[in-house]
């Protein structure tokens, strides 16, 4: 049985986890502050109990996937560190003296174990069941909100990807040994991705070659980055995309390429819910299932604070038929009225523009209809008709011909009255202060666990990517309001 594979060996040098490990540690504090034991009831269709060789044990590779990203580390590094770290070892139930795995073993135990697997739901619901058990979370409001997280891939040329880190190599070296240089191969300038891969790969051999220079750890880690990208990514650098990945705004003037994670975090600054999307999903049509996803881990939700962006029509009304006050300031342009195509088209609260379906950001915008007259006026968003001539989504979208392509919203102020009377009261404007712990929620996992950029391609793997984060970020903060 899998459970019985995860006892630590014993070894008559275990004793030494209780001498070099603080109580304080925070690994320590993870591993009994929660039983892990769930994971092999996720798990336990994904590995067969009678054929084969015994597989190394679940648990510790879903550890170990842990500890990378707490500590933003590659799979080489993770591996390494825990062959000397006694509190990675602590972590992992290893017996002081027993040997590691192979680093080329996360990999396939992300693509192959953790497929199918409602991960980020699962992770998520454990952290908030111990936060409620333990009285933290007394809060009866969600803060909700999205965090852009860019493709590994594309964002570049597969060439410039490597030159990047090649050139984190080479200064990484620099820094310790200047005169090494002369032993470097020469750069190339071909612009041939294949050519770059033979150069990385001499300048690779060199720096491992020389012993004392491998041994600083900036030096390794940046030789193990570009190891790790050679070697695992190299199929995907030959890749044109990663298909899943979409253009997405935060202004008119600024795009990226990538991912969207929408988070619902409770004032004491636990994520309760979270949904990933590729990046040009608009943020308000995830706050129902937010709030869903939130009443399922056990969270009572009576209220939701969120920026411009949540206060569509349809969320407005969706909060009164549940009795939730939503602390979301209108925008005169976030569907203040009826308008057609409403799948064809998404507002971008950031930019102040509509996005059609295949991304593409509206140019400009004008205002018709006369103000306070009684009757509706009208927003009109304009496009670049020069990309509708050549989008493979103009069917039905796109008149052959036409000289401009525009979309038209109807602004019902009327709609939104009690709203607008809302937003304008003390209490909602001091409830509304409370979004900034969001923000810097965002932050934390973009700066603290690499969360701005995707660890792999397509959104099964993002998906991965937040569930371990939010998981590890959420057991941080209950440890820390634990004390």
């Amino acid at each position: 049985m899998l459970k019985q594979q995860i006892e630590m060996v014993l070894s008559p040098y275990s004793e030494i986890y209780n001498l070099i490990i603080p109580k304080d540690n925070i690994l320590r504090k993870i591993n009994e502050m929660i039983d892990f034991s769930f994971i092999y009831d996720e798990l336990i269709t994904k590995y067969c109990p009678d054929n084969g060789r015994a597989a190394i044990d679940p648990l510790r590779m879903f550890k170990y996937l842990l500890l990378k990203v707490i500590y933003d580390l590659s799979d080489v590094d993770v591996v390494e560190r825990s062959r000397y770290d006694m509190s990675f070892k602590y972590f992992l139930n290893m017996a002081p003296e027993e040997n590691v795995i192979n680093p080329s073993s996360l990999t396939k135990f992300r693509k192959q174990r953790l497929k199918d697997i409602e991960l980020l739901d699962l992770l998520i619901g454990k952290t908030v069941e111990i936060a409620l058990e333990k009285g933290i979370v007394k809060s009866k409001s969600i803060i909700v909100d999205s965090t852009h997280t860019k493709a590994r891939y594309n964002q570049k040329s597969q060439r410039e990807i490597l030159v990047e880190y090649s050139k984190k190599l080479r200064k990484s070296v620099y820094e310790i040994d200047e005169s090494i240089k002369k032993d470097f191969p020469t750069k190339v300038n071909s612009g041939i991705l294949e050519d770059e891969i033979k150069y990385c790969e001499k300048l690779i051999s060199v720096v491992e070659n020389n012993e004392l220079i491998t041994k600083y750890p900036k030096v390794k880690e940046k030789l193990n980055l570009l190891k790790e990208i050679i070697e695992d990514d190299l199929e995907m650098l030959k890749h044109t995309n990663d298909k899943d990945a979409k253009v997405g705004h935060k202004t008119a003037d600024t795009s990226f390429f990538g991912y969207k994670t929408h988070i619902a975090l409770t004032e004491e600054r636990i994520i309760t819910a979270a949904t990933v999307t590729s990046g040009e999903k608009h943020d308000g049509k995830q706050l129902k299932d937010l709030v869903k996803k939130s009443r399922e881990n056990g969270i009572e939700v009576r209220e939701i604070i969120g920026d411009a962006a949540y206060s569509e029509k349809d969320n407005i009304e969706y909060a009164k038929g549940e009795k939730i006050r939503l602390i979301s300031k209108l925008s005169d342009a976030v569907t203040h009225g009826n308008r057609k195509n409403e799948d064809k088209f998404e507002y971008n609260k950031d930019a102040g523009m509509y996005v059609c379906k295949a991304g593409h950001m509206a140019i400009r915008k004008a205002r018709q209809g006369k103000k306070d007259s009684g009757t509706n006026q009208v927003n009109t968003y304009y496009f670049d008709i020069e990309k509708c001539k050549g989008c493979p989504h103009k069917d039905g979208c796109y008149k052959e011909g036409s000289k401009t392509k525009t979309y038209s919203v109807t602004i019902k102020s009327v709609t939104h009255q009690e709203q607008m009377n809302f937003q304008e009261t003390e209490y909602f404007k001091d409830r509304a202060k409370e979004r900034y712990k969001i923000e810097a929620k965002n932050s934390e996992l973009k700066h603290r666990h690499g969360y701005d950029i995707a660890s792999s391609s397509g959104l099964i793997g993002m998906e991965l990517q937040g569930a371990l984060t939010i998981f590890a970020v959420n057991l941080k903060r209950i440890i820390r309001l634990s004390k």
